[in-house]
């Protein structure tokens, strides 16, 4: 890090010894790495949010198998969005309940919007979407 710049932040003691005991918990052995990590995220989310950015993540969905026509409803999503949807992966969590994570990349607006749908889809239970960035801006 040869261009590091060191400035200071000003916060009350609380929150800072709270942040302490949160990055200590996660295995940080110092604020900066820590700090550094929270803009990152901050950035890479600003990113992902731009309709024109090139994005990947997942998007995870538990949903019961059994519902009429929820498998062949989902499948047929993933079919209309298969430039986006790199990859798939299903799990049988029981008798009756499924997950599916689908690993998507393509332009941010797009993605949200196969994981609105899929989510939103009678029948699943859950659904998260988690973006991440390409890492070519990454520093």
């Amino acid at each position: 890090m040869a261009d590091a710049i060191r400035f200071g932040v000003s916060m009350d003691q609380s929150l800072l010894k709270d942040f302490d005991e949160l990055i200590a918990k996660i295995g940080y052995t110092n604020r900066s790495e820590a700090i550094r990590d929270l803009i990152r995220e901050r950035l890479i989310q600003q990113e992902w949010q731009a309709s024109d950015q090139e994005t990947v993540g997942t998007i995870t969905l538990v949903y019961d198998h059994e519902i009429h026509e929820l498998t062949e409803t989902l499948t047929a999503l993933q079919h209309k969005y298969h430039k986006q949807i790199v990859s798939t992966m299903h799990i049988h969590l029981d008798k009756h309940n499924c997950l599916e994570v689908l690993i998507v990349r393509g332009k941010g607006n797009v993605i949200k919007k196969i994981a609105d749908k899929l989510q939103s889809t009678k029948g699943v239970k859950h659904g998260k979407l988690i973006t991440t960035t390409t890492g070519q801006k990454v520093r």
